[in-house]
This record gives structure tokens, C-alpha cells and sequence, in this order.
């Protein structure tokens, strides 16, 4: 009788046993694939910090470790990219918020709205129409750089805030994330505030705007990211003698004709990606809540 509750015991406590090999090893395996995969993702942003260390000459060199009396890293790249009058990083940063938040702010309210519409509001096309548009993101964005720039060229403004940000303000992308929120949004709600007297407007902004807070927050945090680190189209619609160049911009300054110098472009990077970082890490609730929401139940 002892024997076989010996016996019993014993292979309970072999099999948890081998269960909790089995985790370890699995385990394990997961973080051996998944280290080596964190490292290359991370390893442009290891050599942007490192580089914007390094002295002058040093930028394009796998040398890490100083030799006696070597000075391989300074903080003068830093320095040079605050300070220096020949470069004006707080005005090309300057720039580059006005953009990015300005852009942001008028995608978010035209992509509310016209969600509203295409959800809630039922018109000849409706349906047509929207697959139209959903359509539209299948070609590549640069296709319509040409006729957009012909168009700024043809209102004259070049070198304006308008240019940089009013062709990126219909985000068909944003028109489809907000739509489909607030298609899931109950009628019921909306009758509601109709039945309590509630004018169209009052029912968008006093129902359908304070349930769509989380991904508008998403869709501001995506467009204000995209538009702070857009380069080409900051480019082309401003020249450059331009006061209003953006830091992308600002930040190829120092590739010159025959030489790169890494180490301020190195720094300079650093110090862009800070806001977008803070950015990320105040607003990453809403961020996730945004990607995760779901619709409200009746």
C-alpha cells in the first residue's frame, strides 16, 4: 500500500518535474531567437547613439574602445548642433513641431468628421464612394507628389506653412480607422441625445467625440510621427534659403559635396527623436487603447 503511493508520488513528482524542464527549455529557446532578433532591430539605433559620441573621424570607424591617450568619445557633437549659429536647430525644430502637430490636429478633425459621415449618415454613393477611397491606398504615395506639388506651385505656396501641410491632411487611412470605430458606436446613443434636443453638431461632440478620444489620440500620435520625420516633400516645397526647413531637412546640412560629418548628423538624430519618444511614452495608454478598442455595447 505504501509502495504504490510511493510510486504514485514519484511520478507525479517526475512529471512535474519534466513539465518544468520542458518550460525551462522552452524558454530558453525563445529568448536565444528572440535576443540575437532585439539586437539587429535596436543595432541602427545602438550606432546613432555611439556615433553622436564620437570625436570628428571617427563616425565611419568600428572603433569602440579608445587607445591610451585616444579621445574617441566627446560631447562637442552636442554642442555644435545646439549652439552652433550656423546651424539653427531650435528653428528648424520649431518648424518641424508647427508641421507635425498642425498637420495632426486638422487630419484628426477632418477624419472624425468625415468617419461620422460615411458611418452614421446614409446618401446616394455612400458605399461606392468609400470604396473608392479605400481603394486610393493601394497606390504608392509618391505617385502624387507631382500633381500636389503642381498644385503648390500653382497657389504659390512655396516656402509656407500650407504647402507642408495641407496636402497631408486627408488620411484616407485615418478616414478608414475612424470610421469603423464609429460604426460600432449604438444608434441608441445617438438617438438618445437627439431625443433630449441635441442638434447634429451637439450629438458629434458630446457623444460620438468624447467615445472616439482613444483612437483619435491614436490617429494624432501616427500622423504627428510620420509628418516630423517627413524629408522629401519638407524638401521639395521649400527652397533652400527657406526659413521654414523642418530638422530632417536641417539635419542634411551636413552632407556636403565631399564629406559627411556623422557625428553631428548622429547627434542631431538623437536629439530629434526625444519628442517622439515622450511623446510615445505619455500617450502610449491611449496609443494602445486606440489599436485595442472595441465597440461600446448597447
Amino acid at each position: 500500500m505504501f509502495s504504490s503511493a510511493n510510486v504514485i508520488v514519484s511520478r507525479d513528482s517526475s512529471a512535474s518535474a519534466f513539465s518544468m524542464n520542458r518550460k525551462v527549455v522552452r524558454y530558453i529557446v525563445v529568448y536565444a531567437v528572440l535576443l540575437p532578433v532585439l539586437l539587429l532591430v535596436h543595432l541602427p539605433l545602438i550606432w546613432m547613439v555611439v556615433t553622436a559620441f564620437k570625436a570628428p573621424g571617427f563616425g565611419t570607424k568600428l572603433v569602440f574602445i579608445p587607445e591610451p591617450g585616444q579621445d574617441l568619445y566627446t560631447l562637442k557633437n552636442f554642442k555644435d548642433v545646439l549652439f552652433d549659429k550656423d546651424f539653427p536647430f531650435y528653428r528648424f525644430a520649431w518648424n518641424s513641431f508647427v508641421v507635425a502637430a498642425g498637420c495632426a490636429v486638422v487630419t484628426v478633425a477632418i477624419c472624425t468628421l468625415a468617419g461620422y459621415g460615411f458611418a452614421k449618415k446614409r446618401f446616394p454613393g455612400r458605399e461606392m464612394l468609400f470604396a473608392a477611397l479605400i481603394t486610393i491606398m493601394l497606390v504608392p504615395g509618391i505617385i502624387f507628389m507631382v500633381p500636389q506639388y503642381r498644385l503648390v506651385l500653382k497657389f504659390g505656396w512655396i516656402n509656407t506653412y500650407a504647402a507642408m501641410i495641407l496636402p497631408h491632411t486627408a488620411n484616407i487611412f485615418g478616414l478608414f480607422l475612424l470610421r469603423q470605430h464609429i460604426r460600432g458606436l449604438p444608434d441608441s446613443l445617438l438617438e438618445a441625445a437627439r431625443v433630449d434636443g441635441a442638434s447634429e453638431l451637439g450629438t458629434f461632440f458630446r457623444v460620438v467625440v468624447p467615445l472616439s478620444t482613444p483612437v483619435m489620440i491614436t490617429l494624432f500620435l501616427l500622423t504627428f510621427v510620420g509628418q516630423w520625420s517627413n524629408f522629401l516633400w519638407q524638401l521639395i516645397v521649400n527652397t533652400p534659403d527657406s526659413k521654414l526647413l523642418t530638422l530632417p531637412v536641417g539635419l542634411s546640412f551636413f552632407q556636403g559635396q565631399y564629406q559627411v560629418q556623422w557625428e553631428r548628423m548622429m547627434a542631431g538624430a538623437c536629439f530629434s527623436i526625444l519628442p517622439i519618444a515622450l511623446l510615445f511614452i505619455v500617450a502610449q495608454r491611449f496609443f494602445i487603447q486606440g489599436l485595442t478598442t472595441g465597440s461600446v455595447k448597447e
